[in-house]
Formats: C-alpha cells, sequence, structure tokens
C-alpha cells in the first residue's frame, strides 16, 4: 500500500490538474511571464488556521522558485484581519495556485474551527471528541489532521489500522461472541496486532462481550443518556468506553459528564462550514 503521506502529494498534483488543465489561459493571456509580484493570504473570519502546510506543498508543486514567509501556523486562533502568510515571486504563478491554496485552507480551517467548539465544550473534563469516516473523498488524512489542529483526536483513519465491528458485521457473523471470536482469529492467523472495539446497542450484548474479553474499546451506539451511565457503571473502566450516534454540541457534555472516555461526532468533518479567508495582492 502507498504510503500515507504520499497521498496528500498525489491529491494535490490531482487538484493542479483539474484546475490547469491545459494552462491558466486567463492569467497567460493577460500577465506578462516574467511579472514578478507579491499576495498575502487575509482572514476574513474569526477560527482555527488550518492547512498552511498543504498550501506550501502546492506553492511547491506549482512553483518551486516561490518565496512563503508563514506569519501564523496551523492552530492559530484567528480572527478577521489576520494575516497568515505572504508568498512572492512570479505572479502568474502565485495566480495559479491561488484557489487552490483557498479551497484547501479555507476548508481544513472550517473543520479545525468546527472541532475547537466541541472540544471547547469538554476541555475540563477527560472525555474527548473523536472524529469518523465520514470525511470528504480523498481529503481524509487532512481533514483529520485538522481535527488534530482544532483540539479533536482522531478514530481509526481507515479500514485497515483498527477492527472495529459494528451492528451490521454483529448480525451477519451471528452475533456479539461470534463477531469477536472471528476477529481474534482473524488476527492470530495473519499476524496483525490490531484494536478491536465492538459496537453494542444494549446492556446486554455489553455483558457479552466483556465475556468474551480481548477487546480495547466499547461503543455505545445510540444509548441515551441514562443507559450511557449504566454502560459506563457496568463497564467499570475495564475497557475504554465511546458513545456515539445523534450526539449534538448541545447533547456533548452531559454525554461526557456521564464518564464515557470518547464521544464520536460525524459533524466535525461533514457538517462544516468553510473559514473564510482570501488571497490578495500586496
Amino acid at each position: 500500500m502507498k504510503k500515507l503521506e504520499n497521498l496528500v502529494d498525489d491529491l494535490i498534483q490531482i487538484a493542479i490538474a483539474e484546475d490547469l488543465g491545459d494552462g491558466d489561459h486567463t492569467s497567460l493571456s493577460t500577465i506578462p511571464n516574467d511579472e514578478q509580484g507579491a499576495a498575502r493570504l487575509i482572514i476574513k473570519q474569526d477560527g482555527i488556521l488550518a492547512g498552511v502546510d498543504v498550501a506550501l506543498k502546492i506553492f511547491q508543486a506549482i512553483d518551486p522558485a516561490l518565496e512563503v514567509d508563514v506569519l501564523l501556523q496551523n492552530g492559530t486562533k484567528v480572527k478577521k484581519g489576520d494575516i497568515a502568510f505572504t508568498v512572492k515571486g512570479r505572479v502568474i504563478s502565485i495566480l495559479q495556485a491561488e484557489r487552490l491554496v483557498l479551497n484547501f485552507m479555507q476548508r481544513l480551517s472550517g473543520v479545525a474551527t468546527q472541532t475547537n467548539v466541541y472540544a471547547a465544550k469538554i476541555a475540563d473534563l477527560h472525555t474527548k471528541v473523536l472524529d469518523t469516516r465520514k470525511t470528504t473523498p480523498g481529503l481524509r488524512l487532512l481533514e483529520k489532521q485538522a481535527v488534530k489542529i482544532g483540539g479533536g483526536v482522531n478514530h481509526r483513519i481507515g479500514l485497515f489500522d483498527m477492527i472495529l465491528i459494528k451492528d451490521n458485521h454483529v448480525d451477519f457473523a451471528g452475533g456479539i461472541r461470534q463477531a469477536i471470536t472471528a476477529a481474534q482469529n482473524y488476527c492470530k492467523a495473519k499476524g496483525k496486532q490490531l484494536d478491536i472495539e465492538i459496537e453494542t446497542r444494549s446492556l446486554d450484548e455489553i455483558r457479552e462481550a466483556m465475556e468474551v474479553g480481548g477487546i480495547r474499546r466499547i461503543m455505545l451506539d445510540n444509548f441515551d443518556l441514562e443507559m450511557t451511565r449504566k454502560a459506563v457503571e457496568l463497564i467499570g473502566g475495564k475497557y475504554e468506553t465511546e458513545s456515539s450516534g445523534g450526539i449534538t454540541l448541545d447533547t456533548l457534555r452531559d454525554y461526557a459528564l456521564t464518564g464515557v472516555d470518547y464521544i464520536s461526532v460525524g459533524a466535525l468533518t461533514h457538517q462544516i462550514k468553510s473559514l473564510d479567508m482570501s488571497l490578495k495582492a500586496m
């Protein structure tokens, strides 16, 4: 499998090909080929900055001669009017990189900002906010990085780095016990050291999972607050706990107060608003 970091480089090349095609004919027809200039990235909305490293990769891919002076790093709390960086060099190159840089940075900063809102609400508690696989195809690694920048915690990256036995797996396997045992046997046969998480839908399923053992985390799927409290008490710290399903910003703290270790929130990456910013000539 291709190294994960190489996937980001591939993504940038795809984005460049998608945007430039056979050439930026607007810039090529209106700007002298050797014209030099500078631009600055202006923040137009309060939030958390993310994607600066991606912007640097884009400028490098478009034109290695471009000079970027980074003024604000990933994770900075920014406000309207802040300048994240300046870039100088060949004007046509700056214009070719402009929209690509903005598309990545606006979305990633939106993810970081959204995550920060959730994380801040329970910052004084034991519970951590987790992301999910509900990401934009191709952007997963970057969006998950933005979650971390915003103060959240990454769940598994994909289907390959953890075993998460969900309700469909349980039903198709014939039950909790059969699914967990099959996963354990698979790891042993393949020589893989993978954490196993099991999704449960009732206290009885939790009891069965604990009887089987050999797991790292128990997911409490669509449990209400009272059931979550009972589940956390039943598990008693023997396994990590994760609440999932329909938990909103309004109910987040109440669930965290039950003592659950993690709360997974798909909205961190799939219900976000991009942070407004622009790249303007200096």
